[in-house]
Protein backbone atom coordinates (compact mmCIF):
# COMPACT_ATOMS: atom_id res chain seq x y z
CA UNK A 1 0.00 0.00 0.00
CA UNK A 2 2.94 2.43 0.90
CA UNK A 3 4.72 1.53 -2.16
CA UNK A 4 5.44 4.31 -4.97
CA UNK A 5 5.63 3.90 -8.75
CA UNK A 6 7.71 4.68 -11.38
CA UNK A 7 5.97 6.09 -14.47
CA UNK A 8 8.81 6.12 -16.63
CA UNK A 9 7.02 6.04 -20.05
CA UNK A 10 3.39 6.61 -21.20
CA UNK A 11 1.10 8.83 -19.71
CA UNK A 12 0.07 10.09 -16.08
CA UNK A 13 -3.44 10.53 -16.04
CA UNK A 14 -4.10 13.65 -13.05
CA UNK A 15 -7.76 14.18 -11.87
CA UNK A 16 -8.83 17.37 -9.94
CA UNK A 17 -12.53 16.98 -8.32
CA UNK A 18 -13.03 20.73 -7.55
CA UNK A 19 -15.81 22.62 -5.54
CA UNK A 20 -17.65 23.39 -9.23
CA UNK A 21 -15.80 21.68 -11.62
CA UNK A 22 -14.14 18.13 -12.51
CA UNK A 23 -10.94 18.69 -14.58
CA UNK A 24 -7.94 16.41 -15.85
CA UNK A 25 -5.04 16.39 -17.62
CA UNK A 26 -2.60 13.96 -19.39
CA UNK A 27 1.45 14.15 -19.10
CA UNK A 28 3.51 12.63 -20.93
CA UNK A 29 6.05 10.96 -18.37
CA UNK A 30 8.85 11.54 -20.52
CA UNK A 31 8.97 15.18 -21.70
CA UNK A 32 7.16 16.20 -18.16
CA UNK A 33 4.29 18.04 -20.29
CA UNK A 34 0.93 18.08 -20.19
CA UNK A 35 -0.54 16.91 -23.82
CA UNK A 36 -4.13 16.73 -23.03
CA UNK A 37 -6.57 18.59 -20.86
CA UNK A 38 -10.05 18.82 -19.79
CA UNK A 39 -12.58 20.37 -17.99
CA UNK A 40 -16.14 20.51 -17.27
CA UNK A 41 -18.71 21.93 -14.54
CA UNK A 42 -19.97 19.58 -12.05
CA UNK A 43 -23.44 21.60 -10.94
CA UNK A 44 -23.49 18.81 -8.22
CA UNK A 45 -24.54 21.66 -5.59
CA UNK A 46 -28.15 20.42 -3.94
CA UNK A 47 -30.50 22.57 -2.67
CA UNK A 48 -31.75 22.45 0.84
CA UNK A 49 -35.25 23.60 1.71
CA UNK A 50 -34.45 22.36 5.73
CA UNK A 51 -31.71 23.95 5.86
CA UNK A 52 -29.88 26.93 4.48
CA UNK A 53 -26.39 26.38 6.08
CA UNK A 54 -26.31 22.44 4.51
CA UNK A 55 -24.04 22.51 1.69
CA UNK A 56 -24.10 19.35 0.00
CA UNK A 57 -23.22 18.26 -3.94
CA UNK A 58 -24.35 14.90 -5.47
CA UNK A 59 -21.79 12.42 -6.33
CA UNK A 60 -23.39 11.55 -9.21
CA UNK A 61 -23.45 14.34 -11.06
CA UNK A 62 -19.63 14.98 -9.62
CA UNK A 63 -18.91 11.60 -11.32
CA UNK A 64 -20.81 12.67 -14.45
CA UNK A 65 -18.60 15.54 -15.10
CA UNK A 66 -15.78 13.10 -14.61
CA UNK A 67 -17.12 10.69 -17.30
CA UNK A 68 -17.56 13.72 -19.54
CA UNK A 69 -13.75 14.65 -19.11
CA UNK A 70 -12.40 11.20 -19.66
CA UNK A 71 -14.77 10.46 -22.60
CA UNK A 72 -12.90 13.67 -24.04
CA UNK A 73 -9.62 12.56 -23.97
CA UNK A 74 -7.86 10.47 -26.88
CA UNK A 75 -8.38 6.69 -26.77
CA UNK A 76 -5.34 5.85 -27.76
CA UNK A 77 -3.34 7.97 -24.95
CA UNK A 78 -5.70 6.38 -22.54
CA UNK A 79 -4.26 2.92 -22.93
CA UNK A 80 -1.16 4.50 -22.72
CA UNK A 81 -2.00 5.40 -18.98
CA UNK A 82 0.89 4.05 -16.79
CA UNK A 83 -0.58 5.20 -13.36
CA UNK A 84 -3.35 7.48 -11.99
CA UNK A 85 -3.44 10.45 -9.54
CA UNK A 86 -6.49 11.93 -7.94
CA UNK A 87 -6.77 15.32 -6.15
CA UNK A 88 -9.81 17.41 -4.73
CA UNK A 89 -11.99 19.73 -2.87
CA UNK A 90 -10.62 19.40 1.11
CA UNK A 91 -12.13 18.80 4.36
CA UNK A 92 -15.35 17.46 2.87
CA UNK A 93 -17.04 14.00 3.52
CA UNK A 94 -18.78 11.43 1.74
CA UNK A 95 -20.10 8.45 3.08
CA UNK A 96 -20.14 4.65 1.24
CA UNK A 97 -20.48 1.31 1.69
CA UNK A 98 -17.57 -0.59 0.83
CA UNK A 99 -18.90 -3.93 -0.83
CA UNK A 100 -21.69 -2.03 -2.69
CA UNK A 101 -20.48 2.32 -3.37
CA UNK A 102 -20.85 1.88 -6.71
CA UNK A 103 -21.58 0.46 -9.98
CA UNK A 104 -19.64 -0.84 -13.01
CA UNK A 105 -20.88 -0.35 -16.33
CA UNK A 106 -19.97 -1.12 -19.69
CA UNK A 107 -21.46 0.54 -23.07
CA UNK A 108 -20.36 1.06 -26.55
CA UNK A 109 -16.50 -0.76 -25.52
CA UNK A 110 -16.59 2.00 -22.65
CA UNK A 111 -16.25 1.02 -18.88
CA UNK A 112 -16.74 3.04 -16.54
CA UNK A 113 -18.48 3.51 -12.93
CA UNK A 114 -21.43 4.92 -11.23
CA UNK A 115 -21.89 5.95 -7.42
CA UNK A 116 -24.44 3.33 -5.89
CA UNK A 117 -24.57 2.80 -2.14
CA UNK A 118 -22.97 6.28 -1.55
CA UNK A 119 -24.41 9.65 0.54
CA UNK A 120 -24.07 12.97 -0.62
CA UNK A 121 -21.04 15.03 -0.21
CA UNK A 122 -21.13 17.65 2.35
CA UNK A 123 -18.50 20.17 1.58
CA UNK A 124 -16.07 22.12 3.47
CA UNK A 125 -18.53 24.98 2.81
CA UNK A 126 -20.81 22.92 5.22
CA UNK A 127 -22.32 26.21 7.73
CA UNK A 128 -24.28 23.34 10.37
CA UNK A 129 -21.76 22.88 13.01
CA UNK A 130 -22.25 26.49 14.90
CA UNK A 131 -19.48 27.76 17.07
CA UNK A 132 -21.62 27.01 20.26
CA UNK A 133 -21.61 23.41 18.63
CA UNK A 134 -18.14 23.56 17.68
CA UNK A 135 -16.70 24.44 21.36
CA UNK A 136 -18.75 21.23 22.77
CA UNK A 137 -16.74 19.36 20.96
CA UNK A 138 -13.59 17.41 22.41
CA UNK A 139 -10.33 19.22 21.90
CA UNK A 140 -8.17 17.71 19.37
CA UNK A 141 -4.10 17.09 19.71
CA UNK A 142 -3.42 18.82 16.66
CA UNK A 143 -1.74 22.11 15.58
CA UNK A 144 -4.84 22.59 13.26
CA UNK A 145 -8.40 23.44 14.69
CA UNK A 146 -11.45 22.04 13.54
CA UNK A 147 -14.02 24.26 11.71
CA UNK A 148 -17.56 23.82 10.33
CA UNK A 149 -17.59 21.56 7.21
CA UNK A 150 -14.38 19.31 7.97
CA UNK A 151 -15.14 15.80 8.06
CA UNK A 152 -14.69 14.91 11.35
CA UNK A 153 -17.00 17.83 12.69
CA UNK A 154 -19.69 16.77 10.43
CA UNK A 155 -19.76 12.97 11.44
CA UNK A 156 -19.96 14.59 15.03
CA UNK A 157 -23.14 16.77 13.77
CA UNK A 158 -24.48 13.96 12.59
CA UNK A 159 -24.16 12.17 15.76
CA UNK A 160 -26.19 14.65 17.49
CA UNK A 161 -28.87 15.51 15.07
CA UNK A 162 -29.14 12.52 12.61
CA UNK A 163 -27.18 9.29 14.43
CA UNK A 164 -29.48 6.63 12.52
CA UNK A 165 -27.42 8.15 9.19
CA UNK A 166 -24.20 7.10 9.81
CA UNK A 167 -24.99 3.44 10.93
CA UNK A 168 -26.39 2.75 7.08
CA UNK A 169 -22.20 3.12 5.64
CA UNK A 170 -19.40 1.58 6.28
CA UNK A 171 -16.38 3.89 4.86
CA UNK A 172 -15.75 7.84 4.92
CA UNK A 173 -13.20 9.65 2.37
CA UNK A 174 -13.20 13.10 0.60
CA UNK A 175 -14.95 12.93 -3.03
CA UNK A 176 -11.07 12.10 -4.39
CA UNK A 177 -10.46 9.30 -1.49
CA UNK A 178 -14.00 7.66 -3.01
CA UNK A 179 -12.66 7.79 -6.34
CA UNK A 180 -9.65 6.18 -5.60
CA UNK A 181 -11.22 3.45 -3.57
CA UNK A 182 -13.85 2.93 -6.84
CA UNK A 183 -11.26 2.76 -9.01
CA UNK A 184 -9.43 0.03 -7.04
CA UNK A 185 -11.95 -2.05 -5.29
CA UNK A 186 -10.35 -1.01 -2.11
CA UNK A 187 -12.35 -3.19 0.84
CA UNK A 188 -11.39 -0.33 3.53
CA UNK A 189 -10.70 3.55 2.40
CA UNK A 190 -7.25 5.17 2.60
CA UNK A 191 -6.14 8.53 3.17
CA UNK A 192 -3.59 10.96 3.24
CA UNK A 193 -2.42 12.97 6.01
CA UNK A 194 -2.76 15.92 3.52
CA UNK A 195 -6.55 15.49 3.36
CA UNK A 196 -6.75 13.37 6.68
CA UNK A 197 -5.12 16.68 8.59
CA UNK A 198 -8.33 18.69 6.14
CA UNK A 199 -10.71 16.46 8.67
CA UNK A 200 -9.61 17.90 11.94
CA UNK A 201 -8.67 15.09 14.81
CA UNK A 202 -5.60 14.01 13.00
CA UNK A 203 -1.84 14.91 14.73
CA UNK A 204 0.29 15.26 11.64
CA UNK A 205 3.72 14.81 13.78
CA UNK A 206 2.69 11.42 14.47
CA UNK A 207 0.56 10.82 11.26
CA UNK A 208 -2.46 9.28 12.84
CA UNK A 209 -5.67 9.86 13.88
CA UNK A 210 -6.74 10.85 17.13
CA UNK A 211 -8.12 7.51 17.96
CA UNK A 212 -8.47 7.51 21.40
CA UNK A 213 -10.17 11.23 21.93
CA UNK A 214 -12.49 10.30 19.43
CA UNK A 215 -13.39 6.87 20.87
CA UNK A 216 -14.06 8.57 24.00
CA UNK A 217 -16.57 11.17 22.74
CA UNK A 218 -18.33 8.07 21.38
CA UNK A 219 -17.41 8.59 17.74
CA UNK A 220 -17.59 5.70 14.80
CA UNK A 221 -13.96 5.72 14.37
CA UNK A 222 -14.77 2.41 12.41
CA UNK A 223 -15.88 5.08 9.85
CA UNK A 224 -11.71 6.65 9.68
CA UNK A 225 -9.88 5.99 6.47
CA UNK A 226 -6.36 3.92 7.28
CA UNK A 227 -3.88 6.80 6.75
CA UNK A 228 -1.23 6.56 4.08
CA UNK A 229 1.97 8.43 2.85
CA UNK A 230 1.04 11.35 0.83
CA UNK A 231 2.66 10.00 -2.63
CA UNK A 232 2.30 6.66 -1.75
CA UNK A 233 0.22 4.30 -4.07
CA UNK A 234 -3.33 3.20 -2.17
CA UNK A 235 -4.11 0.52 -5.19
CA UNK A 236 -4.13 -0.88 -8.96
CA UNK A 237 -7.51 -0.74 -11.08
CA UNK A 238 -9.82 -3.57 -10.26
CA UNK A 239 -11.13 -2.84 -14.53
CA UNK A 240 -10.29 -1.20 -17.22
CA UNK A 241 -11.42 1.99 -17.17
CA UNK A 242 -12.03 4.49 -20.07
CA UNK A 243 -9.29 2.49 -21.89
CA UNK A 244 -6.64 2.46 -19.01
CA UNK A 245 -5.73 -1.29 -18.37
CA UNK A 246 -6.69 -3.06 -15.53
CA UNK A 247 -3.94 -3.09 -12.46
CA UNK A 248 -2.62 0.63 -13.20
CA UNK A 249 -1.15 2.05 -10.34
CA UNK A 250 -3.16 4.63 -8.44
CA UNK A 251 -1.91 7.08 -5.70
CA UNK A 252 -3.64 7.73 -2.56
CA UNK A 253 -5.78 10.74 -3.24
CA UNK A 254 -4.26 14.20 -2.42
CA UNK A 255 -5.45 17.64 -1.24
CA UNK A 256 -6.00 19.63 -4.80
CA UNK A 257 -4.59 22.68 -2.86
CA UNK A 258 -1.27 20.82 -1.95
CA UNK A 259 -1.11 19.74 -5.63
CA UNK A 260 -1.46 22.89 -7.27
CA UNK A 261 1.58 24.55 -5.00
CA UNK A 262 3.08 21.47 -6.53
CA UNK A 263 2.67 21.96 -10.22
CA UNK A 264 3.86 26.16 -9.80
CA UNK A 265 6.02 26.70 -6.47
CA UNK A 266 9.66 25.69 -7.85
CA UNK A 267 11.83 27.71 -5.71
CA UNK A 268 12.10 27.95 -1.77
CA UNK A 269 11.93 32.06 -2.12
CA UNK A 270 8.10 31.80 -4.15
CA UNK A 271 4.76 32.40 -2.64
CA UNK A 272 1.56 31.42 -4.14
CA UNK A 273 -1.21 32.29 -4.65
CA UNK A 274 -4.35 29.99 -5.64
CA UNK A 275 -7.77 31.36 -6.16
CA UNK A 276 -10.61 29.27 -7.57
CA UNK A 277 -13.81 28.86 -5.33
CA UNK A 278 -12.11 29.67 -2.21
CA UNK A 279 -8.83 31.38 -2.17
CA UNK A 280 -5.31 30.64 -0.03
CA UNK A 281 -1.67 31.94 -0.33
CA UNK A 282 1.14 30.24 1.06
CA UNK A 283 5.01 29.96 1.28
CA UNK A 284 7.08 26.37 2.65
CA UNK A 285 8.44 26.41 5.62
CA UNK A 286 11.92 25.34 6.23
CA UNK A 287 12.58 21.35 6.33
CA UNK A 288 13.35 21.57 9.81
CA UNK A 289 10.20 23.11 11.21
CA UNK A 290 7.74 21.29 13.45
CA UNK A 291 4.02 23.32 14.14
CA UNK A 292 2.92 23.84 17.13
CA UNK A 293 1.64 21.13 19.95
CA UNK A 294 -1.76 23.09 20.00
CA UNK A 295 -4.21 25.36 17.60
CA UNK A 296 -4.40 28.99 17.58
CA UNK A 297 -8.45 29.24 16.47
CA UNK A 298 -7.86 33.16 16.36
CA UNK A 299 -4.78 33.23 13.38
CA UNK A 300 -5.82 33.48 9.82
CA UNK A 301 -2.45 31.57 9.16
CA UNK A 302 -2.34 27.45 10.06
CA UNK A 303 0.71 25.20 8.22
CA UNK A 304 -0.64 22.16 5.85
CA UNK A 305 1.25 19.07 5.92
CA UNK A 306 3.06 19.24 2.57
CA UNK A 307 5.62 16.31 1.44
CA UNK A 308 7.98 14.69 2.79
CA UNK A 309 7.13 15.62 6.26
CA UNK A 310 7.42 19.35 5.67
CA UNK A 311 4.57 22.16 5.75
CA UNK A 312 2.93 25.74 3.50
CA UNK A 313 2.23 28.35 6.08
CA UNK A 314 -1.07 28.93 4.67
CA UNK A 315 -3.60 31.73 5.00
CA UNK A 316 -7.07 29.94 3.61
CA UNK A 317 -9.86 32.54 2.81
CA UNK A 318 -12.66 31.33 2.43
CA UNK A 319 -13.57 33.95 0.17
CA UNK A 320 -11.98 33.77 -3.39
CA UNK A 321 -13.71 33.32 -6.59
CA UNK A 322 -16.91 32.55 -4.84
CA UNK A 323 -17.10 36.07 -4.18
CA UNK A 324 -17.04 37.19 -7.71
CA UNK A 325 -19.38 34.20 -9.12
CA UNK A 326 -22.33 36.07 -6.09
CA UNK A 327 -21.97 39.19 -7.11
CA UNK A 328 -22.50 37.79 -11.05
CA UNK A 329 -25.06 35.47 -9.79
CA UNK A 330 -26.66 38.74 -8.25
CA UNK A 331 -26.97 40.83 -11.17
CA UNK A 332 -27.76 38.36 -13.09
CA UNK A 333 -30.95 38.17 -10.85
CA UNK A 334 -31.51 41.34 -11.00
CA UNK A 335 -31.95 41.60 -14.90
CA UNK A 336 -34.22 38.77 -14.33
CA UNK A 337 -36.43 41.04 -12.14
CA UNK A 338 -36.29 43.48 -15.38
CA UNK A 339 -37.23 40.49 -17.64
CA UNK A 340 -33.71 40.57 -19.10
CA UNK A 341 -31.85 37.71 -20.08
CA UNK A 342 -28.10 37.41 -20.07
CA UNK A 343 -25.71 35.09 -19.93
CA UNK A 344 -23.63 34.45 -17.27
CA UNK A 345 -20.49 34.36 -18.92
CA UNK A 346 -21.16 37.81 -20.70
CA UNK A 347 -22.09 39.70 -17.38
CA UNK A 348 -18.21 38.37 -16.11
CA UNK A 349 -16.64 39.72 -19.56
CA UNK A 350 -18.45 42.75 -19.24
CA UNK A 351 -17.20 43.26 -15.45
CA UNK A 352 -14.03 42.76 -16.21
CA UNK A 353 -13.93 45.35 -19.32
CA UNK A 354 -15.24 48.04 -17.42
CA UNK A 355 -13.26 47.51 -14.22
CA UNK A 356 -10.00 47.46 -17.00
CA UNK A 357 -11.62 50.79 -17.73
CA UNK A 358 -11.20 51.84 -14.51
CA UNK A 359 -8.02 51.82 -12.83
CA UNK A 360 -8.57 53.12 -9.45
CA UNK A 361 -11.22 53.54 -7.31
CA UNK A 362 -12.22 55.51 -3.59
CA UNK A 363 -15.14 52.49 -3.60
CA UNK A 364 -14.44 50.16 -0.35
CA UNK A 365 -15.47 46.30 -0.74
CA UNK A 366 -14.55 44.32 2.17
CA UNK A 367 -15.44 41.03 0.70
CA UNK A 368 -15.32 38.72 3.46
CA UNK A 369 -19.09 37.37 2.21
CA UNK A 370 -18.31 34.02 4.25
CA UNK A 371 -16.86 34.84 7.12
CA UNK A 372 -13.82 33.32 7.68
CA UNK A 373 -12.19 30.09 9.93
CA UNK A 374 -10.46 32.49 12.12
CA UNK A 375 -13.26 34.89 12.25
CA UNK A 376 -16.47 33.16 11.67
CA UNK A 377 -18.56 36.28 12.40
CA UNK A 378 -16.86 38.45 9.79
CA UNK A 379 -18.82 39.77 6.94
CA UNK A 380 -19.18 41.63 3.61
CA UNK A 381 -19.86 45.48 3.52
CA UNK A 382 -19.29 48.60 1.55
CA UNK A 383 -18.40 51.92 2.22
CA UNK A 384 -17.01 55.21 1.07
CA UNK A 385 -19.84 55.33 -1.25
CA UNK A 386 -20.64 58.49 -3.33
CA UNK A 387 -22.02 59.52 -6.74
CA UNK A 388 -19.10 59.22 -8.64
CA UNK A 389 -18.03 55.94 -7.93
CA UNK A 390 -21.44 54.00 -8.68
CA UNK A 391 -20.46 52.67 -11.99
CA UNK A 392 -19.96 49.09 -12.96
CA UNK A 393 -16.01 49.65 -13.36
CA UNK A 394 -15.51 51.59 -9.97
CA UNK A 395 -17.71 48.47 -8.13
CA UNK A 396 -16.08 45.55 -9.97
CA UNK A 397 -12.74 47.29 -9.32
CA UNK A 398 -13.72 47.73 -5.89
CA UNK A 399 -14.90 44.13 -5.38
CA UNK A 400 -11.96 42.85 -6.86
CA UNK A 401 -9.72 44.69 -4.55
CA UNK A 402 -11.68 43.65 -1.70
CA UNK A 403 -10.65 39.90 -2.34
CA UNK A 404 -6.57 40.55 -2.69
CA UNK A 405 -6.34 43.04 0.25
CA UNK A 406 -8.92 40.52 2.27
CA UNK A 407 -5.78 37.75 1.37
CA UNK A 408 -3.19 40.54 2.42
CA UNK A 409 -5.06 40.91 5.70
CA UNK A 410 -4.64 37.39 6.54
CA UNK A 411 -1.30 37.31 5.17
CA UNK A 412 0.48 40.73 5.31
CA UNK A 413 3.51 41.72 2.95
CA UNK A 414 5.72 42.13 5.31
CA UNK A 415 5.16 38.71 7.10
CA UNK A 416 6.11 37.30 3.38
CA UNK A 417 9.11 39.27 3.13
CA UNK A 418 10.46 38.32 6.67
CA UNK A 419 9.49 34.17 5.38
CA UNK A 420 12.62 34.95 2.85
CA UNK A 421 10.01 35.38 -0.19
CA UNK A 422 11.15 37.00 -3.04
CA UNK A 423 8.28 36.66 -5.63
CA UNK A 424 4.38 35.90 -6.07
CA UNK A 425 3.20 33.09 -8.72
CA UNK A 426 -0.52 33.24 -9.50
CA UNK A 427 -2.63 30.16 -9.86
CA UNK A 428 -6.26 28.59 -10.35
CA UNK A 429 -8.98 29.64 -12.34
CA UNK A 430 -11.15 32.57 -10.61
CA UNK A 431 -7.49 34.37 -11.01
CA UNK A 432 -6.27 33.09 -14.16
CA UNK A 433 -9.49 34.78 -15.99
CA UNK A 434 -9.50 37.70 -14.46
CA UNK A 435 -6.74 40.52 -15.44
CA UNK A 436 -8.28 43.01 -12.92
CA UNK A 437 -7.63 40.37 -9.70
CA UNK A 438 -3.85 39.88 -11.44
CA UNK A 439 -3.40 43.56 -10.96
CA UNK A 440 -4.94 43.84 -7.49
CA UNK A 441 -2.42 41.22 -6.83
CA UNK A 442 0.83 43.75 -7.82
CA UNK A 443 -1.44 46.64 -6.71
CA UNK A 444 -1.55 45.01 -3.25
CA UNK A 445 1.92 42.61 -2.45
CA UNK A 446 5.07 44.79 -3.65
CA UNK A 447 7.37 41.50 -5.08
CA UNK A 448 7.24 40.57 -8.38
CA UNK A 449 3.65 38.58 -9.85
CA UNK A 450 4.30 35.60 -12.35
CA UNK A 451 0.61 34.15 -13.31
CA UNK A 452 1.30 31.01 -14.04
CA UNK A 453 0.14 29.11 -17.36
CA UNK A 454 -1.29 25.48 -17.14
CA UNK A 455 -0.46 25.26 -13.56
CA UNK A 456 -3.64 24.00 -11.57
CA UNK A 457 -4.62 20.60 -9.58
CA UNK A 458 -4.96 17.77 -12.18
CA UNK A 459 -1.61 19.27 -13.31
CA UNK A 460 0.49 19.32 -10.30
CA UNK A 461 -1.34 15.56 -8.72
CA UNK A 462 0.35 13.93 -12.60
CA UNK A 463 3.58 15.73 -11.72
CA UNK A 464 3.60 14.27 -8.18
CA UNK A 465 3.38 10.73 -9.30
CA UNK A 466 4.88 11.30 -12.39
CA UNK A 467 8.04 12.13 -10.12
CA UNK A 468 7.57 8.90 -7.79
CA UNK A 469 10.78 6.52 -8.44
Amino acid sequence: MAASVSCSAGFVLGVDLGTTSVKVVLLDAQSKTVTDRCSFPSNSDISSTSDTHAKEQDPALIMAALDQCMDALPKDKLKKVKCIGVCGQMHGIVLWKSKSGCEWLSEDEIVRFIPKDVSQLVTWQDGRCSADFLSSLPKPDSHLSVATGFGCATIFWYMKHRPEFLSGFSDAGTIQDYVVSMLCSLDKCVITGQNAASWGYFNTTSNKWNTQILKDAGFPVQLLPVVVESGAVAGHTSSEWYGIPAHTAVGAALGDFQCSVYSCMTDKGDAVLNMSTSAQLTFGMPAEFTPPNSPDPLSPVAYFPYFHGSYLAVAASLNGGNVMATFVRMLDSWMKEFGLEVNESTIYSQLIQSALAQPNTDLTVTTALLGERHDPTSSASVSQISPSNLSLGYVTRAVCRGIIENMATMMPPQSLRAAGVRRIIGSGSALSCNTVLQQEVERVFPFPVVHGKDVDSAAGVAMVFNHQT
